[in-house]
């Protein structure tokens, strides 16, 4: 055993002898010059070193260097600049001399991916074939080799053309490649723009072997998360796991086997995009869940009414001024070209439950087309055909809406509108505005559309109680019968609606049940929420008393007036004026048939005269 302790100190003093020896007689400075040569060989990038280059030994032999620089022909700023470099070499290849670097690392650097930093020829220049040749081992008098990258608490800023920066911080990227150019990186950063932040890890696997005209990635793992303004308070965070590959020549990033999940909605499917001046998408995903509760905000006009009824605001605003300076709505729409469909299971969005949603779509330079979109809620079925033509500063909107037996009610709630109506809605219209939002749609919409509706029920008054309690009231001869359901029921009702800016206009509205039938017209404010409508309502049931009289109200159409806040409504009946003209009328007969019985005497020629005055 002191025997091997001692050979192993021996060897050790050897080792470290032979390196310090190495150090001291290599000098790191004498790579400075091949470096800068080969990499300007190979990429014709141009390498600068500030500061003499200086060994570190423990744990690695390395070589430092000061502040460091690479920059593009013709570029104005670099594209890598960093305070720190470091590179990790092999030891034994310094005996051949040759520097074989196994890592090279950065630390503090900022990469610039932005149009000052591309490069660029001399004006009337020739340009040579892309990419250069590299010279040939045996007449190298170096060998120069990485496969192994790091670059920690970094800044990558990006820019496409004129467009707005992108930074991205505390960027941290391990890469490590063999000889087959098959790589595994590991990387991290956080995103800051426009009120919000993105955070994000992912490792994947890379297959560099026909880089730059094909490039392969297996991303195993992508965590995310997003918060800030216009975003739920909890922010959005998830998961992802996909294959992508990049083709050059055709300047195309495809993804296929994706698997993403965003809170509690989960997303699947495969993809492509050209790369062109105007990228072109083209989509086929599918969804087991799409929770937009969890995804995105109310509109504005929702949350309005959220915050008067006391509760808390759903996520942090944007800052006035953010929020006041828009671009042309919908302008994004004009960059690119896309063909996508879609598939959810199931869609959550303003407590409805959506189910087998399938849409279909296509924007052409800002004319988005969609030739599909409908889906299933509760008992009933919905389409909603449409296009949004954003190619102008103006947009404009167009839908083409079929519901079929769809709880009213739930979409009113929905909504927010503060009517407990229910029943079964079918409807069929033509509708077109200026932005796709509830706001919008109440304020600024028009359109038409033929609306039925079956078993509905009106909570909060009954036409029918409303009507034999007045006459009741008036007239002695009858009595109501004692109905204590405070809501009017029928069993089928239609209307022809149109609805303009904010103005919802009923005509030709019908409606029956056993008991009763109506008849009547009306507006609906849906900006002030307020109503004004005119029925005439026939009640045919549930009269007790004078057999004539019943039989009259029976037959008789009562006017009534149903105006007011859709919270606190108020009705007008005119039912005294109904039951005075009908005693007139009555009278009047009666009168009139004692005259023809006496047309012969005085008394009856001079009735008859006075009844015709009448």
């Amino acid at each position: 055993m002191r025997r091997l302790l001692t050979a192993l100190m021996i060897l050790l003093v050897v080792f470290f002898a032979g390196l310090s020896a190495l150090v001291l007689l290599v000098n790191p400075n004498d790579f400075r010059a091949y470096m800068v040569r080969q990499v300007e060989a190979r990429s014709g990038y141009q390498l600068k070193l500030d500061g003499p280059l200086r060994w570190h030994v423990w744990p690695q032999l390395s070589i430092l260097s000061n502040r460091m620089s690479l920059t593009a022909p013709g570029a104005s700023v670099p594209v890598v600049s960093a305070d720190n470099m470091r590179l990790d070499v092999a030891l034994l290849p310094l005996l051949s001399h040759r520097l074989e670097v196994r890592q090279v690392m950065l630390k503090g650097a900022v990469v610039q991916l932005t149009p000052q930093s591309e490069e660029r020829h001399p004006q009337g220049a020739p340009v040579g074939p892309k990419g250069g040749v590299a010279p040939r081992e045996e007449e190298r008098g170096w060998s120069f080799d990485i496969s192994r990258l790091k670059v920690a608490d970094s800044l990558l800023v990006f820019q496409h053309e004129d467009e707005e920066q992108v930074t991205v911080r505390s960027l941290n990227l391990q890469m490590e490649q063999d000889e087959k150019h098959q790589a595994t990186v590991e990387m991290s950063a956080r995103v800051n723009r426009d009120q919000r932040d993105l955070t994000f890890s992912l490792t994947a696997n890379l297959n560099a072997a026909d880089y730059p005209q094909r490039l392969l990635a297996s991303v195993s793992q992508f965590n995310w998360q997003l918060q800030g303004a216009d975003l739920p308070r909890q922010g959005i965070s998830g998961q992802a796991t996909f294959q992508a590959q990049w083709q050059e020549p055709s300047k195309t990033l495809s993804f296929t086997q994706l698997n993403l999940k965003a809170n509690d909605s989960t997303l699947s499917g495969q993809g492509s995009v050209v790369l062109t001046d105007e990228p072109q998408w083209n989509l086929d995903l599918h969804a087991d869940l799409l929770n937009f509760e969890n995804l995105v905000v109310a509109d504005a006009a929702t949350d309005s009414r959220v915050r008067q009824q006391g509760q808390g605001q759903p996520s942090l605003p944007r800052p006035v001024v953010a929020s006041e300076v828009e671009e042309a709505q919908y302008s994004e729409l004009r960059g690119f070209t896309a063909r996508a469909t879609v598939h959810a299971r199931s869609v959550r969005w303003r407590g409805l439950e959506f189910k087998n949603v399938d849409a279909q779509l296509a924007n052409d330079a800002g004319l988005l087309t969609l030739s599909k979109l409908e889906g299933q809620l509760g008992d009933g079925k919905l389409s909603l055909p449409g296009s949004l033509d954003a190619r102008n500063d103006v947009p404009h909107a167009a839908f083409s809406a079929q519901i079929e037996n769809i709880e009213v009610g739930s979409i009113l709630k929905a909504f927010d509108y503060p009517i407990a109506l229910t029943g079964k809605l079918s409807l069929n219209g033509e509708f077109e505005g200026d932005r796709i939002d509830a706001k919008a749609f109440r304020e600024r919409w028009a359109g038409q559309a033929s609306v039925m509706m079956t078993d509905s029920r009106l909570e909060g008054m009954n036409f029918q109680q409303l009507i034999q309690q007045a006459v009741a009231r008036s007239n002695g001869g009858v009595k109501a019968q004692q109905d204590y359901d405070n809501a009017t029921t029928l069993e089928q009702f239609s209307a022809a609606a149109t609805l303009d800016n904010g103005a919802l206009t009923l005509k030709a509205m019908q409606g029956r049940s056993s008991l009763l039938a109506l008849t009547g017209e009306g507006t609906l404010d849906l900006v002030r929420e307020q109503c004004d409508t005119r029925f005439n309502v026939q009640v045919s049931g549930g009269w007790q008393g004078d057999d004539k009289l019943v039989a009259w109200l029976k037959e008789t159409p009562v006017p009534l007036r149903v105006y007011g806040p859709w919270q606190q409504l108020n009705y007008n009946l005119e039912v005294d004026d109904m039951l005075r003209k009908r005693l007139q009328n009555e009278a009047k007969r009666r009168l009139n048939d004692w005259a023809d019985r006496h047309q012969e005497s005085s008394k009856g020629k001079d009735l008859k005269k006075l009844l015709d005055k009448l």
